[in-house]
């Protein structure tokens, strides 16, 4: 089978100079190729930004037989190139959520220079593999259509608790309007991660979080937990859970039972109105105007 390989740059000048984060998916899709095997693909797009809400995008089709760290090293090689035509500088880190691909991936990462990031921060990633699959797969005539096996579950652990160093004095669950998200790549900030906010939506929808307090050591909080790469929180029972990295569950804090149904009404009310969106945020006190540390998550199936 010979290799195919696009990629689309949204309409930017190669003298336009970008850095983002890229997230990658180096694995088998539901199609059939001629040979009988399935088809492997590499996709890659750059994170966007509420500053560059645009992405760089590539995709190429990988052999049966070729899938190795070499043949991804190869190809990742070709992206770079490809990136760099169309404006776009190496990435700041790389991030991949199958822990299967996990040491393929590492090693080709390793062999550029690219810092590889274990994670489910993957959130534009997700989004194209969806739309890949609802508008583009099934379109191939060698589309496996009904069901298919699913990919065997992750074995589920109970929550560790969230490590001394990301331990502030006090939280708060806390909502804040969506139109007040679109500002944040202006407010004070230390450690941060935001997201695009989607277009056409209410600017007073509620967008729920968490808010972690600490008078002495919020920066240094902030540090370690923008290290454990945040994903998204969730309610387990009556358990405040934040799920992070590529596998990793913390336990925030037992909740009673009115305070658990608030929280778990608040995150589905999320999933259904803002397309998941959430946040954590830390300060020194409720009432500090600087966020120490602030990201924006988003409660998302995963592919």
């Amino acid at each position: 089978m010979t290799a195919s390989q696009t990629a689309g740059n949204n309409g930017k000048s190669s003298s336009v100079q970008n850095q983002a984060d890229w997230e990658l998916d180096f694995y088998s899709r539901p199609i059939l190729e001629a040979d009988g095997k399935k088809r492997w693909e590499l996709l890659i797009t750059s994170t966007p930004t509420p500053s560059e809400p645009n992405c760089f995008r590539f995709e190429k089709r990988c052999p049966a037989g070729d899938v190795n760290s070499t043949w991804l090293a190869s190809a990742l090689r070709e992206a770079l190139e490809t990136a760099n035509e169309q404006g776009w500088l190496s990435p700041r880190r790389l991030r991949t959520w199958r822990s299967a691909m996990r040491t393929m991936v590492q090693r080709a990462a390793s062999e550029l220079g690219l810092e590889m990031i274990p994670s489910r921060r993957t959130y534009a990633l997700l989004d194209w593999l969806e739309e890949r699959e609802r508008s583009v797969y099934p379109l191939d005539e060698g589309f496996m259509a009904g069901p298919i096996a699913p990919p065997p579950a992750p074995v589920a652990t109970p929550p560790l608790p969230l490590p001394e160093a990301v331990r502030g004095d006090a939280w708060c669950w806390a909502a804040l309007p969506l139109g007040s998200l679109l500002e944040a790549a202006e407010w004070p900030l230390g450690f941060n991660d935001l997201l695009p906010i989607p277009e056409g939506m209410d600017p007073e929808l509620p967008v729920p979080g968490l808010r972690l307090f600490s008078q002495t050591r919020a920066l240094a909080l902030a540090g370690w937990l923008g290290g454990l790469e945040p994903v998204r929180l969730r309610v387990n029972d009556q358990q405040l859970v934040l799920e992070a990295g590529q596998d990793d569950s913390w336990l925030v804090s037992d909740l009673g039972p009115m305070e658990a149904n608030q929280c778990r009404e608040a995150l589905v009310d999320s999933v259904n109105r803002t397309r998941g969106l959430q946040f954590i945020s830390v300060q020194t006190t409720p009432e500090s105007q600087r966020f120490d540390g602030f990201w924006m998550l988003r409660d998302q199936p995963e592919a």
